[in-house]
């Protein structure tokens, strides 16, 4: 004697495939907007897009007679209350010579404050020749209440920017920083004694 038949799944309607094929579309673009992130960066770092600066460790050895002027510009996101400025604003250098220049930072708070600088260049198209060696952008920066840093910047200008026709005309080269503050890393907090208790 047979059992009862076996009970036939329900077939899908095309709203059920629709509503698959829409989630599979949705999952499909976040998993691409997550590698999208490293490819961007990568992309900027290497052909200077957005003003990108490229990163060695040391300059070509080229350097002309030819000079450019580098202009220094200092910014904080609106949540970050540290004080920041170049400490001078502009200078000359020939074109391929390295380069030093000094950021000042003030933590004026009571507070243990850890930041991050963002930078780009202008005009964009001088990221492919301005070349970072040193940068307190590279690393996490932790200022104690009320204390003062100098942070340096090394850098050259490649000496290919004199033979690209669209940036052979370029004179000045503005160099911009925006800190933002950031959650310490656990190498920083290491660093940073815990807070002593309060007693009464």
């Amino acid at each position: 004697m047979s059992g009862p038949p076996d009970p036939v799944p329900p077939r899908r309607g095309p709203n059920g495939r629709l509503a698959l094929g829409l989630i599979g579309i949705v999952l499909t673009m976040v998993a691409l907007s997550f590698a999208a992130v490293p490819f961007y960066s990568w992309f900027c770092r290497t052909t200077g897009y957005a003003g990108t600066p490229q990163v060695a460790k040391a300059s070509t050895g080229e350097v002309l007679d030819q000079t450019i002027s580098i202009r220094f510009d200092a910014n904080v996101d609106p949540g970050m209350p540290w004080e920041f400025r170049p400490v001078e604003n502009q200078m000359t250098i020939r074109i391929g010579e390295t380069g030093m220049a000094f950021y000042e930072a003030y933590n004026p708070t009571d507070r243990t404050i850890t930041g991050t600088a963002a930078y780009n260049v202008a005009p964009d198209i001088a990221g492919a020749y301005f070349t970072k060696i040193q940068c307190f952008c590279f690393t996490e920066q932790t200022l104690k209440p009320h204390e003062r840093v100098l942070m340096p910047v090394t850098f050259y200008v490649d000496p290919g920017l004199t033979r690209d026709a669209d940036t052979k005309l370029v004179k000045q080269i503005i160099l911009s920083y925006t800190f933002y503050q950031t959650q310490p890393s656990k190498a920083q907090a290491s660093l940073t004694p815990a807070p002593k208790p309060a007693y009464n």
